[in-house]
């Protein structure tokens, strides 16, 4: 056994967690290969180390305790980056007891540049809300995206998770007995504002049935791993709660 993992074993949970918050911190805008290379030789440990210890490792013990609002910190899934620009603090996983949930993300390139941001007035920025259904299938969770919902706003009202919350429950409201019925997804997405080849890259992952695992989760915080496809490299996330 690694002198690391030694140390891995010995520290509480809550010292672990506290530990991965602090080596992810401010790290989830670096180069997706960055980031793989980053849970391969750093955090991976700090995984399976937690994972036994998930104090809720029954799916359906899970369910109750993910529901509000939560942000993904740090994440290997190149989805979240497919477009540039994204907002990390204004980036929200958002489940219901009805067996919804919706991602949802503000994309605003050149935020971080000063004087831009002194023009955020001006500027408009582009939301994005993919919307999924969320069940228990031979002890497992079950995930099926459903519709994907865009909005361009001015950068001057930021997204807040009230006001994503509004967005999810009224799209939700208007569309849920479709949502309800719908069997199939369709062959192709269209989206309004965004050129061909990016949509493509939402299609490969829109258009899936995706693997989704917690290896740990409690109240304050979830480690996620999903996978697309069974030779896909699998993805990692890492979220904290927000409401």
């Amino acid at each position: 056994m690694l002198a690391n993992d030694v140390r891995l074993e010995r520290l509480s949970t809550e010292e672990l967690k506290q530990e991965i918050l602090s080596l992810t911190k401010d790290r989830d805008g670096a180069p997706l290969k960055e980031k793989v290379l980053f849970h391969k030789d750093v955090l991976a440990p700090y995984f399976e180390q937690l994972q036994q210890r998930n104090p809720y490792p029954i799916v359906a013990d899970q369910i109750p305790i993910v529901l509000g609002v939560w942000t993904p910190i740090w994440s290997t899934i190149p989805f979240h980056d497919a477009l540039p620009g994204r907002e990390h603090d204004k980036s929200y996983q958002i489940f219901h007891d009805n067996g919804y949930y919706a991602n949802i993300a503000r994309y605003a390139p050149g935020h971080r540049v000063g004087w831009l941001n002194k023009l955020s007035s001006f500027l408009a920025a582009y939301d994005l809300m993919v919307m999924q259904k969320f069940e228990i299938r031979d002890g497992q969770w079950f995930i099926q995206n459903v519709a994907i919902d865009q909005a361009v706003r001015r950068r001057i009202f930021p997204l807040t998770i009230e006001r994503a919350e509004a967005w999810f429950d009224e799209v939700l409201d208007k569309r849920i007995e479709e949502f309800n019925t719908k069997t199939e997804l369709p062959k192709e997405l269209k989206l309004e504002n965004l050129d061909r080849n990016t949509v493509k890259k939402f299609e490969k992952t829109y258009l899936a049935t995706p693997k989704f695992e917690h290896l740990y989760v409690d109240h304050d915080l979830r480690i996620v791993k999903t996978q697309r496809e069974a030779k896909q490299r699998p993805s990692y996330t890492i979220a904290i709660r927000r409401k």
